[in-house]
């Protein structure tokens, strides 16, 4: 069916219509706190009677409330519905695939980014590094809970309940020797959380050095783990520390892009 041009110019207004009502939107959105009708005009650059038709027609579809006791408006509950249906939507693996390059890039080292399955911590994405020589860890490759400084980060970090089975199939899998490390003590998973990191040295590979930071989710629970892989020999010394902070720093951006944040250091 062909559109007549009354149907176009209807289109042209309703879609104008729409960019219009979301300067009122946006008012809200970078506003502190619940707004007066007449600043919200004010900053939508609009006379009061417009932007009160915008608001109470958003305020039927729940995009915002108002104050019943001072008049005062907000967005509404369905705004935070679609925030954290867009957040939720926007995955892990995507948002740090910019960050994992860019660390590698900077260090030369491997990068790779884990979530913990019920086996373990298990690569789902990686980066590869110019130091690491013919050595590499493939992708789905489950990495030992407590011997990996990506393991020790979800032990730090998840609930105990959370990383009980992994933990538990890590050793049925004899993915780490029961006899080689002893496993990490409370205080040493209260030090991970304190620093933020944990590190480990030639536990795995030997020769090889590991950096691992947590990612957090738009509810503030660890969605991920990112790690740095490189010979031991590099990760030392005043090298060490810049390459901590560029894990840390790639952490926090990551869990800035899914809506999360990263906890104050206890």
């Amino acid at each position: 069916m062909l559109k007549t041009p009354e149907d176009t110019l209807s289109q042209k207004r309703r879609v104008q219509s729409i960019e219009v009502g979301f300067r009122v939107i946006r008012v809200l959105q970078t506003a502190h706190e619940p707004m007066a009708l007449r600043d919200i005009a004010q900053a939508a650059d609009m006379p009061p009677s417009k932007a009160h038709l915008y608001l109470t027609s958003f305020m039927r579809e729940g995009l915002v409330a108002q104050n019943p006791q001072t008049a005062r408006y907000a967005l509404g509950p369905y705004a935070t519905e679609l925030g954290l249906s867009a957040i939720r939507q926007l995955s892990v693996v995507e948002a740090a695939n910019a960050e994992m390059a860019e660390l590698t890039a900077h260090t030369g080292c491997a990068t790779y980014l884990s979530v913990l399955t019920e086996f373990g911590p298990a690569i789902v994405s990686k980066v590869d590094g110019s130091r690491q020589g013919a050595f590499t860890v493939r992708l789905g490759h489950v990495l030992p809970m407590t011997t990996s400084a990506t393991g020790l980060v979800f032990l730090a970090f998840l609930p105990e309940p959370q990383t009980r089975q992994p933990a538990r199939a890590s050793r049925q899998h004899a993915i780490e020797a029961a006899d080689a490390v002893k496993p990490p003590t409370r205080d040493d998973l209260a030090t991970v959380r304190q620093k933020g990191y944990a590190t480990t040295s030639g536990l795995i590979n030997a020769n090889f050095a590991a950096i691992s930071a947590p990612i957090f989710d738009y509810s503030d629970a660890m969605a991920a783990a990112l790690t740095l892989l490189g010979p031991d020999k590099y990760l030392a010394g005043e090298r060490l520390q810049p390459c901590i902070d560029h894990v840390l720093d790639a952490a926090a951006r990551i869990s800035t892009k899914i809506g999360g944040r990263i906890p104050a250091r206890s």
